[in-house]
């Protein structure tokens, strides 16, 4: 495992720092989980591609991250239930090596008024929004712990820090998503750094959800005046994953063009 860096090295990550390290990215087969797999890849490290439902697309996302010279292999789970997320991270320590990157990006999202808003799709918001990023470190924190080495991204939203009214239980799981941040960094420090992003208004299949005249509002309410891309998101997980973020934990970034700001 990785050792203490002297002072002269910290902030100074070489290009390939991630190298012979296994990264699990938890909704990894599109939109931002896949440009964050694609962003690890380019730093060296091999790629553990968990996804649900979309066999095509996690294929797609497979080609492309092994044309960056590294591992990668598809581990589908529903991150929601136990059982699962711990069989899927025995599959890819058994074909990848230890668990030293975690990103817990799946994510489940629905529009409903409160009028039409049920018990059961606040159980599946839930579930996977804050249950599966709940999961996906008590999966992976003992073998952390015991190496001395760990370093996990959890994905919130901008939903978070404000009011939704069409999105109760979305906004719910992913302050959720904050405080366990907070709370699992306190816990697993010093050797685990825990920290979130809470993007904004991303240019994904399920930013779109939204509709177009939505959308068009959120960049009336962006001062940057644009939606973000993907890519944008993977940049700020790669920093708080590396060395440059060395004395970061805790902490969710808003990356949200300026529409939500934190303190």
């Amino acid at each position: 495992m990785m050792a203490n860096k002297s002072k002269d090295q910290v902030g100074n990550p070489c290009p390939r720092e991630f190298a012979g390290q296994t990264a699990l990215i938890t909704g990894g087969s599109r939109g931002i989980g896949r440009a964050i797999a694609l962003q690890l890849a380019r730093h060296g490290a091999d790629i553990a591609l968990n996804y649900l439902a979309r066999d095509k697309d996690a294929k797609s996302t497979q080609e492309l991250v092994e044309r960056e010279g590294v591992r990668c292999v598809l581990v589908r789970a529903d991150v929601s239930k136990f059982d699962e997320v711990r069989a899927m991270v025995e599959k890819v320590r058994q074909t990848l090596g230890p668990i030293g990157l975690l990103v817990a990006n799946a994510g489940f999202t629905i529009f409903e008024d409160h009028r039409e808003i049920s018990w059961e799709s606040w159980k599946k918001t839930m579930g996977v929004n804050a249950d599966g990023v709940f999961l996906s470190i008590l999966a992976v924190k003992d073998e952390m712990l015991k190496n001395q080495y760990g370093r996990i991204v959890c994905l919130s939203s901008a939903a978070a820090l404000r009011p939704r009214k069409f999105l109760i239980h979305y906004a719910a799981s992913k302050a959720a998503v904050i405080a366990l941040v907070r709370c699992w960094a306190e816990a697993l420090a010093p050797h685990v750094r825990v920290n979130g992003i809470a993007p904004g208004q991303i240019e994904t299949e399920m930013g779109a959800l939204i509709g177009s005249e939505g959308m068009q509002e959120m960049i009336k309410g962006t001062p940057l005046g644009r939606l973000g891309q993907p890519e944008e998101i993977a940049n700020v997980a790669y920093f708080l994953l590396s060395d440059l973020s060395s004395f970061m934990t805790g902490h969710t970034l808003g990356v949200t063009g300026g529409r939500v700001t934190l303190p």
